[in-house]
């Protein structure tokens, strides 16, 4: 069955030398307009303890350069910033940071009448034209929107929010429940598991050795009194530094692109924990790790997914006792019973030999299924 959805596809641009200062007018423009209108409520609320109700538009008067870019892009910067107070205020977020030059420079505008567009090899941008572009897929459907950025390594993108359809992956009869860990990265109710490939780890000697460099370039444009800026040694070692990360992102992003769309593919229902990973970072002995697993990321991709793909993803609370519950009777252990050093344990109930992660993954399953059902009969209206 066919589904209408919203996607995005990034887009490498090689954009020429006035289309670079086009878009480093644009990556300014968006962040003088953020920090200000930031700044203005702040210096508002205490004055007056009320919500300042500004727009881009008023400031272009006093800044005349502003009228230099995209409208829609300042715009924009209006609806982002509403939405970061909307989740302070509402959902309990950070309260909104001001932005810093070269730390995830990007604009976002919208297609109005076909202002956003693209042909075989470029990609069409309001007040700028057509940029020279590499496309990874072929893309379909209505563009909704662009964001332009700029990594640390220099390189330009473009995401396209695109709305397309994509057609329903066909029903396989099996379902799977997964426990996320660190020595494995995912073990399955069926047996299976994947090993930690732990991207960082692998390259920390290598990045350790770019970072020692680095550090000591700084410290001779210190000593020199010159700015971190006009430093060619400092910005090419930086560049190197910024390099070992994109490939560690590179590498960890395809690894759970993969992963992901092959247990959608061969599952209906996928029964995953919903681990507060925010609070786990916290533990300093395994917050390197857990962040190099990306579970936050790896979920995300496993829900948009199931519903790209028309199947079910279903959390289970984070408080729920998959470990040190027995899959085959259900016997409960207390914390006590099974601290986490003991990784296989015989259930004093059935006698049943459980291995910690794969029976956790058993549970996981079973408490899917169940919550599952009752989804379905809630929908029906049979219950």
């Amino acid at each position: 069955m066919p589904t209408q959805i919203l996607k995005a596809y990034k887009v490498r641009l090689y954009p020429n030398d006035e289309q670079q200062v086009f878009f480093a007018k644009s990556f300014g423009c968006t962040r003088f307009i953020w920090n200000k209108m930031l700044n203005d409520k702040i210096e508002h609320y205490k004055k007056t303890k009320t919500e300042l109700k500004n727009t881009p538009a008023q400031y272009k008067k006093e800044f005349e350069w502003l009228k230099e870019v995209d409208s829609l892009a300042l715009a924009n910067v209006q609806q982002q910033l509403r939405g970061a107070y909307n989740k302070f205020f509402k959902q309990g977020s950070g309260f909104p940071n001001f932005k810093k030059k070269g730390i995830k420079d990007s604009y976002t505008t919208n297609n109005q009448k076909g202002t956003v567009a693209i042909t075989d090899s470029t990609v069409k941008l309001p007040k700028i034209g057509h940029i020279k572009a590499k496309f990874p897929a072929k893309i379909k459907g209505l563009i909704k929107s662009a964001t332009v950025s700029k990594d640390p390594t220099g390189k330009y993108f473009v995401s396209l929010l695109v709305e397309t359809i994509i057609n329903e992956l066909p029903k396989t009869q099996s379902n799977i429940g997964i426990d996320l860990g660190l020595t494995d990265f995912i073990v399955l109710s069926d047996g299976s598991k994947v090993a930690n490939p732990k991207f960082l780890s692998k390259l920390q000697d290598k990045l350790a050795r770019e970072q020692k460099i680095l550090a000591k370039r700084r410290e001779v444009a210190k000593a020199d009194q010159r700015k971190l800026s006009e430093s060619r040694n400092y910005q090419k070692q930086k560049l190197k530094v910024a390099k070992v990360y994109e490939k560690i992102t590179n590498i960890r992003k395809d690894f759970l692109h993969k992963l992901s769309f092959n247990l959608i593919k061969n599952h209906d229902v996928i029964a995953i924990e919903d681990l507060n990973v925010k609070g786990m970072v916290k533990n300093r002995k395994l917050a390197k790790a857990i962040s190099d697993s990306s579970w936050s990321a790896f979920t995300t991709m496993l829900a948009y997914k199931a519903e790209w793909y028309g199947k079910t993803l279903v959390k289970i609370d984070r408080w729920y006792p998959s470990s040190k519950t027995c899959s085959g009777c259900g016997h409960l252990l207390t914390k006590a019973e099974l601290p986490l050093s003991v990784r296989t344990w015989n259930c004093p109930s059935c006698l049943q030999e459980n291995d910690r992660d794969l029976n956790a993954s058993i549970n996981i399953l079973n408490e899917g299924l169940r919550l599952a059902t009752i989804k379905t009969v809630g929908t029906t209206g049979l219950a």
